[in-house]
This record gives C-alpha cells, sequence and structure tokens, in this order.
C-alpha cells in the first residue's frame, strides 16, 4: 500500500479528484499548492485519441509560448562559416561542425537541451542518431531545427520555444512555465500550447482527439481540467 505523507494531504486539500476543472480555476489550484523550496514548473499532460505506433497518427510539431518556459535553454548548433557566426550572435551556447560531432560522439553528458543544425550539416548529424535520438534532440525540419536560418532558431528555442511529441501511450507532456509567472500567464501558455496540439492533429484521426486533460507542478498534486474551458473566451 503506498503511503500518503502528510505533505501530499496538505496540498490535496481542497481538490476535487474526480471533478474536471476550469482551466483558470485549475491553475489557480496547482499555483496555490506549490510548496518547495524553488520555483516549480508548471507541467500539462494530454490524452490524445491516437494510436502513435502508426507513423500517419504521429503528433509532433513546435510552439512558441507567449510568456516563455522560464527555463535555460543550452542550444547547440551545427553550422559551418557564415551561418555558424550568425548562430553565435544569436545566442547559441555550443557552434561547431565536426569538432562538436566529437564531442556529441563520445557519449557522457551532453551540455546542451536542444540541438539545431542548417541542412548542408545534416549527413554528418544523421550519424549521432543513436545518440541524439533518444533524448529527443535530434534535428527535425518540422519542428524548425533543421533550417538555413538557425539565428531565428537559436532565438526560438531561447525565447520559450516548446517541442512536442506524442508518446506510445498516447499521451503528451510539456513543461508551460514557472509557478512563479502567477495564472494569467500560465493560462496563456497553456492555451497557447493546446491549440497547437490540436492544430497538429492528423489527418487520419477520427472521433474524439482530445480526451483527457491535467496539470500540476513539479512536486505537486494532478488537477483535471475541463477540455471546453481550453479555449480562448
Amino acid at each position: 500500500m503506498v503511503k500518503i505523507t502528510k505533505k501530499i494531504k496538505k496540498i490535496s486539500k481542497g481538490v476535487d479528484k474526480k471533478k474536471f476543472y476550469a482551466l483558470s480555476e485549475a491553475v489557480t489550484l496547482v499555483i496555490d499548492r506549490c510548496v518547495a523550496l524553488f520555483d516549480e514548473t508548471i507541467e500539462i499532460a494530454m490524452n490524445l485519441g491516437v494510436d502513435a505506433r502508426h507513423a500517419d497518427q504521429m503528433v509532433r510539431g513546435v510552439v512558441n509560448l507567449p510568456n516563455g518556459t522560464g527555463r535555460v535553454v543550452r542550444v547547440a548548433v551545427f553550422a559551418r562559416g557564415e551561418k555558424a557566426d550568425e548562430a553565435k550572435v544569436a545566442g547559441a551556447d555550443i557552434v561547431g561542425a565536426e569538432d562538436l560531432f566529437e564531442i556529441v560522439n563520445r557519449g557522457g553528458i551532453l551540455e546542451f537541451d536542444r540541438c539545431i543544425a542548417t541542412p548542408d550539416m545534416m549527413p554528418l548529424v544523421a550519424r549521432l542518431g543513436k545518440i541524439l535520438g533518444p533524448r529527443g534532440m535530434m534535428p527535425n525540419p518540422k519542428v524548425g531545427t533543421v533550417t538555413p536560418n538557425v539565428a531565428s532558431a537559436v532565438r526560438a528555442s531561447k525565447g520559450g520555444a516548446v517541442e512536442f511529441r506524442v508518446e506510445k501511450n498516447g499521451i503528451i507532456h510539456a513543461g508551460v512555465g514557472k509557478a512563479s509567472f502567477g495564472s494569467r500567464q500560465i493560462v496563456e501558455n497553456i492555451r497557447a500550447f493546446t491549440y497547437a496540439v490540436v492544430m497538429a492533429k492528423p489527418v487520419g484521426v477520427k472521433g474524439e482527439y482530445v480526451k483527457r486533460v491535467a496539470i500540476t507542478s513539479t512536486m505537486g498534486i494532478g488537477v483535471k481540467v475541463d477540455v471546453s474551458s481550453l479555449r480562448s473566451s
């Protein structure tokens, strides 16, 4: 039997586990229960009516959250010449070509959170698929991380761009801001995120697409959200 701690009992008080709350109320409930000694991340989980085992039902994309994510994103860029210079000016943390390839290929802890590449670098970057792929860092043109416009991609990554990809069980997880943002900014971020997921709906998916949504904080409890309240009023 799982033991319920005093802390969990305290933050669970006032939350009906069976109720689906309007988005603004759900966000307030989650933020008010952030009691950790650090700025907790507010997270969303969306259960979609897709079978991600089929390629034509894959849901993935990228969205720029209007209020950013509140986290520092370290960006690596595979580029040469002028494009490498543009990436550095835009704020990329690591820029390189064969030298960056060797750093990544050696394995170990990667000193970046997102990877961007110019199209001409992809034959080299593709050889790192077994390392970058499992970490969700493989550059992909569908989410704007394979692009000749590396400066724009770097700025977007640094400014609040969030990539999403449905898991095999049909669930999408993402961080949508920090508790310190306050309710209004979190609500705006969630609406932007869920809109992007809805717009990424595969053509072949029939029936109910967004089945269930819940939000939580890093150390908090989950609160169910009424799907109809995700749309802007």
